[in-house]
């Protein structure tokens, strides 16, 4: 069991989708910018404060299944 968390842990790491972030209004007025190169760092931006949330997230869970598992293993 251990060994497909693993490995569907590493595959969720390697494999990277692109996406694009940006809300409607943002890409229109960015759009009308020769190169797109500031379109792509606003992008870029948004994805990169998108992780923050999620990994607090998962911390405070993995947190709590942590205390959840010792307190199991306390009581037998």
């Amino acid at each position: 069991m251990k060994t497909k968390f693993f490995v569907l842990i590493l595959f969720l790491l390697i494999v990277v989708f692109p996406v694009d972030a940006q809300c409607a209004m943002c890409r229109a007025v960015l759009e009308n910018e020769d190169g797109g190169s500031a379109a792509k760092g606003i992008n870029n931006g948004i994805v990169y404060l998108m992780i923050f949330p999620y990994l607090l997230i998962g911390g405070i869970g993995y947190a709590i299944y942590k205390m959840r598992k010792n307190a199991k293993k306390a009581q037998n």
